[in-house]
């Protein structure tokens, strides 16, 4: 039986009164990637964070492999790898140093932390460890999330768009590594604006507007649903096409 690795029960986040996430419910299943789509300001990121424990829905429930979330914090984040959309990181190590902290932190093996380290800075060209965090780009900081998170080879993955800021060869080595661990057994929840990359690599896809899920399903249920072909389509369809057309006109 698949393992549902993600769940999502009626979450609602309100910030006073503004109503940021509104009843959001789905599913991720061990082995999937889950593409968490919406303009900017509709929720996903709101979403991302209570589903990893961040930030305290106001109602709802959210479990990890089987765990609540808020229930069980320690255990949930032993279990899942979160790449956050701005790193934050300790400016005053180094990139080796951080690192080896966030090895330590895992109880990773130096042996077994030091071959992947290894593997994963050659595969993302981090030519850089011996350097100060605060001397890094925006590149390079994504780099080395994404080396202290693979590293681990955590259940679940959490990436908020988790391309940006890198070169073309490093983003095509992080979506196929990506393939690989879910085809390996791994749960994949992916927020990007990137409609290319969700439409290539993402099984089921979950569209949020305004703080609600308005749709989801696999892309071919998606354009079965609209009538679209392009994801791109679909995705201005249902979160403003005619407004879109109607700027254009404007111009």
């Amino acid at each position: 039986m698949v393992e549902k690795a993600i769940v999502a029960r009626n979450l609602k986040k309100f910030f006073g009164s503004t109503v940021a996430v509104n009843g959001v419910t789905f599913e991720v299943k061990s082995g999937e990637i889950y593409g968490f789509l919406g303009p900017n300001g509709a929720g996903k990121t709101t979403t991302l964070r209570m589903l990893t424990g961040i930030l305290k829905p106001t109602s709802g429930k959210a479990e990890i492999l089987g765990l609540d979330v808020f229930k069980h914090p320690l255990q949930v984040k032993e279990k899942i790898g979160v790449v956050p959309d701005e790193p934050n990181m300790y400016d005053n190590l180094t990139g080796r140093e951080f690192l080896e902290f966030i090895g330590s932190v895992f109880s990773m093996k130096k042996e077994e932390m030091n071959e992947r380290i290894s593997e994963l800075c050659n595969a993302f060209d981090v030519n850089f460890l011996s350097k100060f965090i605060g001397d890094y780009s925006h590149g390079m900081r994504q780099k080395l999330m994404l080396v202290s998170v693979l590293m681990r080879r955590p259940k679940v993955l959490f990436l908020d768009e988790p391309t940006v800021g890198l070169d073309a060869k490093s983003a095509k080595i992080l979506k196929m590594l990506l393939r690989k661990y879910a085809d390996e057994g791994a749960a994949i929840f992916m927020t990007t604006h990137v409609l290319e990359i969700a439409e290539k690599m993402c099984d089921r896809i979950g569209i949020i507007n305004e703080g609600k899920l308005i749709v989801e399903g696999t892309l071919n249920e998606l354009r079965q649903r609209s009538k679209k072909e392009s994801l791109e389509d679909i995705f201005l369809s249902l979160t403003g096409e005619d407004e879109l057309r109607e700027v254009i006109d404007n111009l």
